[in-house]
């Protein structure tokens, strides 16, 4: 069974179009994890996938188009598998550790070649990049998740911050991400334990931040982040 069919039945597609399309990037991220990101060419995707180089291409416009077409799926698995894990948990740093953990489930079986991915995506002009705008739909579906971990938590958050503070926990999730990227140990279990031991020094900033003696530190971080954070659209 590929990597990409172990997903929940139910978050697979169900049109023709949809199936055709799951089945190249199945056959894709199986190709990659075999003969890494470099090695693997659209034609070799499309002659295993059973479909024309054109056809192919008519689905993903590149190769890298590829990875965005992971990202898609990590995201929206990411937001389905989350809610459950978040059952019962009140606190903010729970909350935060388990939307961690399930990013890092999601993301485990695709370790093995996951630096050749980063490595292209380091390049700001390339669609594969997390802050790009090809990434932007992907990216917006993880930030609205981190909306719902705030949301649901006791933690009242300062209304000026309702907006940004959702940004800063996606970006707290890409340096976990990053580590777990370069991460050797058995089954990136310092990954983990990177997002547990996080989780609540994030929560305790967005507390603070509800202080009145802290508050011009918080508005200087928080007028930083929407001035330089490469996600924000210009007006």
């Amino acid at each position: 069974m590929s990597r990409a069919a172990s997903n929940d039945a139910s978050a697979r597609p169900s049109s023709k179009g949809e199936r055709t399309r799951q089945r190249i990037l199945d056959v894709a991220l199986d190709m990659f994890a075999e003969r890494g990101y470099d090695g693997t060419t659209m034609r070799a995707i499309a002659a295993e996938a059973g479909v024309s180089v054109g056809n192919a291409y008519y689905y993903f416009k590149s190769k890298e188009h590829l990875i965005q077409g992971f990202y898609e799926q990590a995201t929206m698995r990411h937001a389905a598998i989350t809610p459950a894990a978040l059952e019962g948990k009140e606190t903010l740093a729970e909350r935060i550790e388990a939307a961690l953990l399930a990013w890092l489930e999601i993301a485990g079986p695709y370790h093995d070649f996951a630096g050749q991915f980063f490595r292209n995506a380091a390049d700001p002009n390339s669609p594969l990049s997390p802050f790009s705008e090809d990434s932007s739909e992907s990216r917006e579906r993880d930030v609205a998740l981190y909306r719902e971990v705030l949301e649901g938590s006791k933690t009242r958050v300062p209304k000026d911050m309702a907006d940004i503070l959702p940004e800063m926990l996606w970006l707290h999730q890409m340096v976990v991400v990053l580590y777990w990227v370069y991460d050797a140990s058995e089954d990136q279990e310092k990954s983990r334990e990177l997002a547990r031991r996080t989780a609540p020094l994030a929560a305790r900033v967005v507390a603070l931040s509800r202080l009145r003696i802290l508050r011009p530190l918080v508005k200087q971080g928080e007028e930083l982040v929407r001035d330089f954070l490469i996600t924000r659209r210009p007006e």
